[in-house]
């Protein structure tokens, strides 16, 4: 079946999300950070903030745990803006060529809740979405069938094989793909590019 639908992630697919980014600031040795971003505010323990958790609430009990790294993970949510440097590169040409193509975008993100208002305010590319199911809202996660179910209800229904899933993480296209979805696991806009052509979508 021809794609009618496309439904995007986020981070590290549109938007350069990258938790090391603020944490070289705050630990500058490598091996402590890299240990601190495993072991302690790892992204197993982000995963909460995507489920609903409080930025607050999920970071007492590490707090609790690891008092010497309080500021370190209190960060997490209060710098929560400096993980960010702008868009993937190629990705929002992308979305413009598919625009004008008059293809529908949606978007289908594992994201915070807490401070979505300030996403949008952030990145004007959000607005190119007709609409954007985002898991803090939905108190359930990527690679959960649930979530891919209220996202086709967001696009109107449409049998799974009419749309292209694209996403950073193969769990979650791996997801998709045992849907019916028709799939993309992102690493380049270049690569994607060849497979948008080859679709016949650009």
């Amino acid at each position: 079946m021809a794609v009618q639908y496309l439904l995007f992630d986020l981070g590290k697919v549109l938007i350069d999300w990258e938790p090391a980014r603020l944490y070289r600031e705050l630990i500058p040795d490598d091996v402590e950070r890299t240990a601190f971003l495993r072991d302690i505010c790892s992204l197993e323990w982000h995963t909460n903030h995507d489920r609903g958790v409080s930025f607050a609430d999920n970071a007492a009990q590490l707090v609790d745990q690891h008092p010497i790294y309080e500021q370190e993970i209190l960060a997490w949510g209060e710098r929560w803006f400096d993980m960010f440097d702008g868009y993937v590169e190629g990705t929002p040409e992308l979305m413009d060529r598919l625009k004008a193509k008059g293809h529908s975008l949606y978007g289908l993100s594992n994201a915070p809740s807490e401070n979505w208002n300030g996403m949008l305010a952030r990145f004007d590319y959000l607005q190119k979405f007709e609409d954007i199911v985002v898991s803090g809202f939905e108190d359930c996660v990527k690679p959960d069938p649930k979530i891919y179910k209220i996202a086709r209800e967001r696009m109107g229904d449409p049998a799974p094989e009419s749309v292209l899933f694209i996403d950073d993480r193969k769990e979650n296209t791996d997801a998709a793909a045992a849907l019916g979805f028709q799939v993309h696991t992102f690493k380049t806009a270049a690569g994607l590019e060849t497979d948008l052509i080859d679709r016949n979508l650009l």
